[in-house]
């Protein structure tokens, strides 16, 4: 039987021999991570699926780290640059917010990762995350308009809102409410292919 293909972890291992494919980098906390779900189920391991099914050659890797804030995103940008990726879906922001950290830094630290990532040549694609109401408007608005800030200043594409279309759907959240399950993150990996599309060649 066939082995089903998995986005590598961050440890660098990988089913099969993917060595000469060109690399799309995953990069964020826990919701890139696959928190909670089974291993091969994290959205980048489904990523990896829809790219090969649609005959897109490019070898997927998991830099996601649960806990992570953009800070620690920061501080790991040279683990991600000596993966010489050609795309990086940069997903941070959730821990700062859960964790009530100034909007400026977080804002700055975004800002670090892009522009980083940029001038090294690499294309860059952003998902953003929200709160739940009860940290109140003002500053949910704040996190929120966090990312379509720099999706202007860096020309980025953005995905708004990493799980906009997994709340609603029956079994695509685990019982956290913060965290999708392995239905979920086939969702989003069905958003990030439609933000990256245009980035990638056949």
């Amino acid at each position: 039987m066939a082995q089903t293909p998995t986005a590598e972890n961050s440890s660098g291992k990988s089913s099969g021999n993917r060595s000469s494919e060109p690399v799309i980098v995953c990069f964020g906390d826990s919701l890139t991570a696959g928190y909670g779900a089974d291993p091969g189920h994290s959205y980048p391991d489904y990523l990896q699926r829809l790219l090969d099914a649609r005959a897109y050659h490019y070898r997927v890797i998991n830099k996601g780290i649960s806990g992570d804030t953009s800070k620690d995103g920061v501080s790991r940008l040279n683990s991600v640059l000596a993966a010489h990726p050609q795309v990086v879906v940069v997903e941070f922001g959730g821990n700062d917010g859960l964790r009530g950290l100034p909007i400026t830094a977080t804002r700055a630290n975004l800002d670090r990762i892009i522009s980083t990532l940029q001038n090294a040549g690499i294309k860059v694609a952003l998902a953003g995350i929200t709160l739940p109401p009860q940290y109140g408007p003002d500053y949910v608005k704040q996190i929120n308009d966090t990312y379509s800030l720099a999706a202007d200043k860096f020309k980025v594409p953005l995905l708004p809102f990493l799980l906009i279309h997994v709340y609603n759907v029956p079994g695509g959240m685990q019982q956290d409410g913060i965290h999708a399950t392995a239905k979920g993150n086939a969702i989003v990996a069905e958003d990030v292919f439609a933000l990256i599309k245009s980035m990638l060649r056949k």
